[in-house]
């Protein structure tokens, strides 16, 4: 009898416990340009998201490779725990330094341009109550850039 109580009790807290939806990409505000050299450059923007959970979940940790016009910039990485409030939107404040011979290469004609498709491709760590897992994302947006 114990034992059909305690398989019960264990089903019911599997079903209970929803896995964390990866978080919607709003947007990206803010880009600009903090300093340009020939080998290497920093931009920063603040990267707007939504948690459509109906719970909050911690921030852990962004792992993603950042693109322009389907041309690799960088890596960006944030290693803090930020928390998420359920269902509400939120921003990341972002920095990366950008190799420039990628751009140079690859992407100089996407500076020149208005507009740029930005991806971004990684995973996050999320959790609650200490218990993390990893959450794979592909965001992409056209957005408006201009180098001066």
């Amino acid at each position: 009898m114990r034992l059909i109580i305690s398989l019960a009790l264990f089903i019911v807290l599997i079903t209970a416990c929803n896995k964390p939806q990866s978080f919607e990409y709003r947007g990206m505000q803010n880009l600009k340009v903090d300093s340009i050299g020939l080998v290497s450059s920093k931009i920063s923007m603040e990267l707007v998201y939504f948690n459509p959970n109906d719970f909050g979940v911690d921030l852990h940790n962004v792992n993603c490779d950042v693109y322009i016009n389907h041309n690799y910039l960088g890596k960006y990485v944030l290693d803090t725990t930020m928390h998420i409030a359920k269902r509400s939107e939120f921003t990341i404040p972002s920095s990366m330094n950008v190799d420039m011979k990628n751009v140079y290469k690859n992407a100089l004609g996407s500076f020149l341009s208005s507009q740029v498709l930005i991806e971004l491709k990684g995973s996050t760590r999320v959790g609650k109550s200490g218990i993390f897992i990893t959450v794979p994302f592909e965001y992409s947006a056209m957005e408006k850039f201009s180098m001066f």
